[in-house]
């Protein structure tokens, strides 16, 4: 037998089971120990310390405890983990270049900001400070959920409180598995004010409050270290998107020696930054000679501050060696904000205002649960007093059933009978003391009991009515911003390299043209006009031989184009980083704008402001296949692009419109096929996905267009050789995904094969271009109405050899023509109040009295160049 069980041999795939232990892991790290929860801005192991300090009643108001008798209580009861990972918890909390607002009050050696460790714990004694209470404010009012420590012996709380937003006012970081956080810590006042802000507008206004909004009120990290943050483009990035990269300086002055010499003072560092470290690196860089002029260097830092000396030699200019400073230390460093938390156990990036939206519905899950607590708390003790005051209403015959009574319980028993009482009210009146029978203890009875009903009254108000609950909120976090608030230490400066040229540019209409050999360029609306049927068309662009413009759209200077070209990729940028020509000219090779692979060109362009959730990208391409998917999944395409649509061989994007999932879909052939069908036959797909066939092709034919039924009233569809015709867009009947479709164009020698199709109004125009670059624009009321089975009309003269290229709609009631005809241009007024604003950001841009000349110059001519572009415009 024995041997049998030693023989036995049980395989397991190691694949597997690699795989299997490695997730449990990395879900472990990332659930329960490296990353904070969204509530109260806390790691396991800080919630755990806190938890353990308050149970020790080791609060701001009692004696310090020894460091070691904190971390055993947490070890052993909550955190079964190395005794120096606790303790480096507890050290952090408490030291004041760490942590903003410090949760732990320290007595002893706790390290300093050169990077020297603290003492051991047996040496170092703590407490909690008065802000920490607040975090753990109510907690045996039933205000959060507890959960088993990790042998079930214990209970241990899952959240705190927290009843001001902690994860914002301290941050945090820390690496997880596959993903970090560095949130910076932020001014109690500001975070408390935006709080209070999207209270008011809920309950004034009884609405969400828009991010732009709080980043009025919340200007910036705040770090305890102070320095200075410059510009104000990475803070913006970070609150909006969750992430982004802040600069940040140290804090120095330039001050002038009895001796002709200068001297660089330092008093403020970024945060994190290691002081001796830093002193260090400057000693190396002299010493290897990278920065000359550098005479001696102090650290002439006490108690009452920072302050590293730099002398400098007589001859040299300061501003440079302190600019050398800032490029090759870390007096000038870059904090790189990652804002990801918990939210109900699963890491995700947060923007700035759902990170308050997060925390304060936890308050208002805190502050219910309390005030549920209070209101049964308040609710019990009314009681017995309503049976206290019964009893003294009715002493004597109380007296008597209770001396004629045998034992207690039959007391209780005939207590109950007679007066109607419940078995609480009756323990209650036969434990009463006899000094209750005083007229003052019957009043204080009395008062305890109507103050009692107040109360309840008030707790249900609360419960009942969600303005009031958050007005309850917004009462006792001003109490705390009052408290405990106190100035910024982080001053915000102007960076000469962060001027955000979007700022310069006025939003105002355009006209971008791409041809089919890729040359692009941006133009003014005003270069067209409008012409009748049949006219020849002015000249458009010079081309190359064999060139023509394939694309042309109409949208606005801070529109993103998003490019997709042949191979299913998509790249992007901004409508005014394409460089603006004149009416002839070429423009510039779309080669040299985005990062293009070899063989790879452009097949459609669309416009899009911003990326909605509910919207989305749908694709057509040649061979009659289309796809519908999220547009927010396009929403971080990089420089090299990012994959749009995975495509069968021979295939490619021809088209991409986006919608609500409530359009039909049109679909024109080359030889004269249309189908229409249902978007919701295309079901959503993710972005790398194939797609479905949308029409089914005959031999050599091929999809030319894609348009939706709410474009328009008819279908403009446009012949090779000038011909078109306008045909009533309810003579195309729905149909299912897939079909042949219907005829809608006779095809014929004089006619040629189809190369556009637009759904246009009567009011719209259209602009047509030729092979040769010519373009015409003409409007739609004076093109026939025809059925689906005609030619059509004349709509422009052409020479021999010479063919239609491609067609675009215009709308001359300040529409925007795009892809998706889907959002409106500028009016004039608009156009005006954008070039205003330039100029106003251009003022905002200059640089403070002390910055150096060659800032001024540079942003006195960006105002210069602001003004005259304004001027122009107005003349």
């Amino acid at each position: 037998m024995d041997d049998k069980i030693f023989d036995r041999i049980d395989e397991i795939d190691l694949k597997k089971t690699m795989e299997k232990s490695y997730i449990d892991y990395a879900m472990s790290v990332i659930a329960s120990r490296a990353l904070p929860d969204v509530r109260d801005g806390l790691k396991p192991v800080q919630r755990r310390i806190l938890y353990s300090m308050i149970e020790l009643n080791n609060g701001p108001d009692k004696p310090h405890r020894k460091c070691a008798r904190i971390v055993g209580d947490t070890m052993g009861k909550y955190h079964p983990h190395g005794d120096s990972s606790i303790y480096g918890a507890l050290v952090n909390m408490a030291q004041e270049w760490s942590t903003r607002y410090m949760l732990v009050d320290g007595h002893g050696n706790f390290g300093s900001v050169d990077g020297d460790g603290a003492a051991a714990m047996r040496y170092t004694e703590a407490r909690l400070s008065k802000i920490s209470m607040e975090m753990l404010a109510d907690i045996n009012k039933d205000t959060v959920d507890f959960g088993p420590n990790f042998d079930e012996t214990e209970k241990e709380p899952l959240v705190l409180p927290s009843r001001y937003p902690n994860l914002l006012v301290n941050g945090t970081t820390g690496i997880a598995v596959g993903m970090a956080t560095n949130i910076p810590p932020h001014n109690l006042r500001e975070v408390i004010g935006a709080v209070v802000k999207i209270i008011d507008n809920r309950i004034e206004e009884d609405r969400a409050t828009e991010i732009e909004e709080i980043l009025k009120i919340v200007k910036g990290p705040d770090f305890p270290t102070g320095g200075m943050i410059l510009g104000n483009s990475g803070i913006d990035q970070a609150y909006r998107t969750g992430r982004g990269k802040i600069k940040v300086r140290a804090v120095s002055d330039i001050e002038p020696m009895p001796n002709g010499k200068n001297r660089i003072v330092v008093t403020e560092l970024p945060y994190m930054v290691n002081k001796a470290r830093l002193i260090e690196k400057i000693a190396d860089l002299v010493r290897d000679k990278k920065v000359d002029g550098i005479t001696d260097l102090r650290d002439e830092s006490n108690r009452e501050g920072m302050r590293i000396c730099i002398e400098l030699r007589r001859d040299v200019n300061p501003n440079v060696i302190l600019n050398q400073l800032y490029k090759h230390t870390q007096l000038q460093d870059t904090f790189g904000v990652i804002m990801l938390a918990l939210v109900d156990n699963q890491p995700k990036v947060l923007n700035l205002n759902d990170m308050l939206g997060y925390y304060l519905k936890h308050q208002e899950e805190v502050v219910t649960r309390r005030t549920k607590y209070e209101l049964n708390k308040a609710e019990e003790r009314a009681h017995i007093l309503q049976g206290l005051l019964i009893a003294l209403d009715n002493i004597d015959e109380v007296i008597s059933i209770i001396r004629s009574s045998d034992n207690v319980q039959l007391a209780k028993t005939r207590l109950m009978e007679r007066f109607a009482l419940s078995d609480a009210q009756a323990q209650a009146i036969v434990d009463m003391r006899l000094r209750a029978l005083t007229g003052l203890e019957r009043e204080k009875l009395e008062a305890e009991y109507n103050q009692l009903m107040e109360l309840i009254k008030e707790l249900k108000e609360i419960l009942a009515d969600e303005k009031k609950l958050l007005g309850v909120i917004r009462e006792e976090i001003m109490v705390i911003s009052n408290k405990f608030g106190d100035e910024r230490r982080t001053s915000i400066g102007f960076d000469e390299y962060d001027i955000s040229m979007e700022d310069l540019i006025p939003v105002s209409n355009t006209v971008i043209t791409m041809t089919k050999l890729g040359y692009i360029k941006r133009m003014s609306v005003d270069n067209f006009r409008s012409q009748n049927r049949g006219g020849k068309g002015i000249k458009g662009m010079e081309t190359i031989e064999d060139d023509y413009i394939e694309e042309l759209l109409m949208t606005t200077t801070h529109h993103y184009l998003m490019f997709f070209t042949n191979t299913g990729k998509v790249y992007r940028m901004k409508a005014y980083e394409i460089p603006e020509a004149g009416r002839t000219a070429r423009g510039t090779a779309i080669i040299n704008l985005l990062q293009l692979q070899p063989g790879e060109k452009i097949t459609a362009v669309i416009p899009i402001r911003e990326y909605k959730d509910d919207h989305y990208l749908f694709m057509a391409t040649k061979n009659g296949i289309v796809k519908k998917t999220p547009v927010a999944d396009y929403a971080n395409v990089r420089k090299k692009g990012l994959g749009a649509i995975s495509l069968r061989e021979e295939d490619e994007l021809i088209e991409v419109k986006m919608t609500d999932n409530t359009k039909d879909m049109i679909l024109v052939t080359r030889y004269g096929q249309c189908i229409r069908f249902h978007e919701t036959d295309v079901r959503s797909t993710g972005r790398t996905s194939m797609g479905v066939i949308g029409m089914n092709l005959s031999d050599r034919d091929e999809v030319v267009g894609m348009q939706m039924h709410t474009q328009g009233e008819y279908l403009l569809i446009a012949s090779a050789k000038g011909l078109g015709k306008l045909t009533r867009m309810d003579e195309f009947t729905p149909q299912n995904r897939g079909g042949k479709g219907v005829k809608c164009y006779k095809i014929t020698e004089k006619t040629g094969n189809i190369v556009g199709v637009k759904a246009v109004n009567q009011e719209n125009e259209i602009m047509m271009i030729t092979t040769e670059g010519i373009i015409i624009r003409m409007k739609v009321e004076g093109i026939s109405v025809l059925g689906r089975v005609t030619s059509g009309v004349k709509l422009m003269n052409l020479d021999e050899d010479i063919t239609v290229a491609s067609i675009a709609k215009v709308r001359e009631d300040q529409s925007l023509m795009d892809n998706s005809d889907a959002e409106d241009l500028l009016t004039e007024e608009e156009e005006q109040q954008s070039l205003k604003e330039v100029g106003e950001a251009a003022k905002r841009m200059l640089p403070p009295a002390e910055s150096t000349e060659t800032n001024e110059e540079l942003m006195k001519e960006l105002l210069e160049r602001a003004e005259a572009d304004q001027k122009e415009q107005e003349e």
